[in-house]
């Protein structure tokens, strides 16, 4: 196994300021950042706060950012990196710090808690739903996302502005909301819930401009942009500018009682 010394600087501090700190740390073959940043541990900084659990790419809690750009601690090798470049990890920019490499990323859940569940169609107990093979697989797409929030980091809608919090769900909610409406069984219509409107008007539809960089940064591979978000526009828009709703809601109903 050969080895080599690398050039890390990693960002210290908390809630109140802080900064990078340099390292210079020993790499082996087939090793990832995590593994880099738990050496920095064990050997020069055992204070170094960072969140992780599975190491395996599949509990999204080691997000981070590498070298400016929204990544997994765990996924990311070593060898994607030449041996004279330095590694520079920080937290993720979008969210407050809490220390170190560890972010307060309540704000998704908070965001979570708004999406209304899914609505089970009257008449039908767990286990008797039924679904042709082709809508699971539309939908099954974005149950692989993991949470690690990554998106979220990315977008510049939260990243950027600050202010459009409170309006704006973000990416891997809006794919919820997606999810949920091109489901065959949810029922929301029927209760009274239109998801489409709900996109627009509560959680911020219309912020998304489709760059894509959620797309680009997730470690699933799921199509954010192309099969949630511009689907989700495109049945918004057919909704709110259809015809035949729009007249629907100027035509008056005459007053009941004798003619």
């Amino acid at each position: 196994m050969s080895s080599y010394e690398a050039r890390f600087k990693v960002w210290r501090g908390d809630v109140a300021g802080g900064g990078l700190e340099d390292f210079g740390i020993e790499v082996n073959d087939g090793e990832v950042v995590l593994d880099i940043i738990h050496r920095i541990q064990a050997t020069q900084a055992p204070d170094l706060a960072v969140r992780w659990n599975c190491k395996a790419g599949k509990c999204g809690s080691c997000s981070a950012e590498i070298n400016g750009r929204p990544r997994l601690l765990c996924m990311t090798r070593m060898s994607v990196f030449t041996r004279e470049e330095t590694i520079t990890v920080t937290p993720l920019r979008a969210f407050p710090v809490i220390r170190d490499l560890v972010t307060d990323i309540g704000f998704n859940y908070a965001k979570a808690r708004e999406v209304p569940a899914f609505v089970p169609p009257d008449g039908l107990g767990p286990g008797e739903y039924r679904m042709m093979q082709e809508d699971v697989d539309r939908s099954q797409e974005f149950r692989k996302c993991i949470e690690c929030f990554l998106c979220q980091d990315t977008c510049h809608v939260v990243r950027d502005h600050e202010e459009n919090k409170t309006a704006f769900a973000g990416p891997r909610f809006l794919m919820r909301v997606a999810e949920l409406d091109m489901h065959p069984l949810d029922a929301a219509e029927e209760s009274g819930l239109d998801r489409k409107k709900t996109a627009q008007d509560e959680h911020g539809l219309g912020y998304c401009n489709i760059t894509k960089c959620c797309t680009e940064v997730c470690p699933e591979g799921i199509k954010i942009t192309d099969n949630a978000l511009i689907p989700l526009k495109e049945r918004a828009v057919d909704r709110k500018y259809d015809p035949l709703v729009w007249l629907g809601s100027k035509i008056r109903r005459r007053p009941s009682g004798p003619a």
